[in-house]
């Protein structure tokens, strides 16, 4: 019974941490996806970062 359960801890532990390693690496945004973010984006809210990717992807366009 012992085994049974340390089996089904490992079990779940390991379909876990392969759940959070795919989510992980899902892939990036695309440049008209970020586009589209930049436009509904609260200017008072975003960092400078934020901000001056949206500026170079704008001027890209």
């Amino acid at each position: 019974m012992r085994k049974l359960i340390s089996a089904l801890i490992a079990s779940t532990f390991a379909f876990a941490s392969l759940g959070a390693f795919a989510a992980s690496h899902g892939g990036a945004m695309t440049d008209e996806q970020k586009v589209e973010a930049c436009k509904k984006m609260d200017e008072s809210k975003a960092d400078d970062k934020m901000k001056a990717e949206c500026k170079k992807l704008m001027e890209k366009k």
